[in-house]
């Protein structure tokens, strides 16, 4: 019996090191995605990191002046067909040539990334769970919950420092399209999160809740 048993140990040891699992993690421009992508990385040593803004759709004619006449705040604004692709492929094991994108001059480098597949790929992005084939291969969704003055200042700041914009660009595009693409678009993907994590970063109860539960899942999947 104590044979069988250390046997069925291995075999599952086996499977866990065979499977793809992919962490969502979505939430407005700034409300503190990357502080939720550093706390995994205490938890997991190795994983995949997927951007989903390496997969904006190039618009290069887009300056501080027309800022708008490109909706980044839509889901078509990202080439989703090329994400569930590259998504898919890593679960299955195989590596991907991830695109890189240049926010200052709005379009897609030439450059890529090799990614190469882990037994974690952390998905993380404003329209994460829009598209339904990609939420699907998504395994545990989390939602980052920050007020909207907190995102604004914080995109202000990187977009001024970051991207080179001015602060009348910045508040036209949040004005005319980013709050009304968060209420829209953002906001109701609320709906599908396994996880909330209100104010983000800044919320220490949370974040341990966090580690505990990709501790629990990661080891008994």
């Amino acid at each position: 019996m104590k044979a069988n048993s250390t046997v069925t140990a291995k075999n599952h040891i086996i499977r866990l090191m065979d499977r793809v699992f992919i962490i969502g993690i979505c939430g407005g421009s700034g409300s503190g995605k990357t502080t939720i992508v550093r706390k995994i990385e205490e938890i997991v040593s190795e994983f995949a990191f997927v951007p989903q803004d390496n997969y904006y759709k190039s618009a290069s004619y887009i300056n501080n002046k027309n800022i708008t006449d490109f909706n980044f705040d839509h889901p078509e604004a990202f080439d989703s067909d090329l994400l569930f692709e590259q998504l898919s492929t890593l679960k299955s094991g195989k590596e991907v040539d991830m695109p890189q994108y240049d926010f200052v001059h709005h379009c897609r480098s030439d450059k890529t990334i090799r990614v190469k597949p882990k037994n974690v790929i952390i998905y993380e992005g404003i329209m994460i769970y829009s598209d339904k084939r990609i939420r699907e291969l998504v395994d545990l969704k989390l939602y980052v919950d920050t007020p909207p003055d907190v995102r604004f200042i914080r995109r202000m700041k990187r977009d001024i420092k970051e991207r080179g914009r001015t602060v009348d660009s910045v508040v036209k595009q949040y004005m005319d399209v980013v709050r009304p693409g968060h209420m829209e678009f953002i906001e109701p993907t609320k709906a599908y999160a396994d996880l909330i994590i209100p104010e983000g970063g800044y919320n220490q109860v949370a974040l341990e809740v966090l580690a505990c539960f990709i501790n629990n899942t990661l080891t008994t999947k």
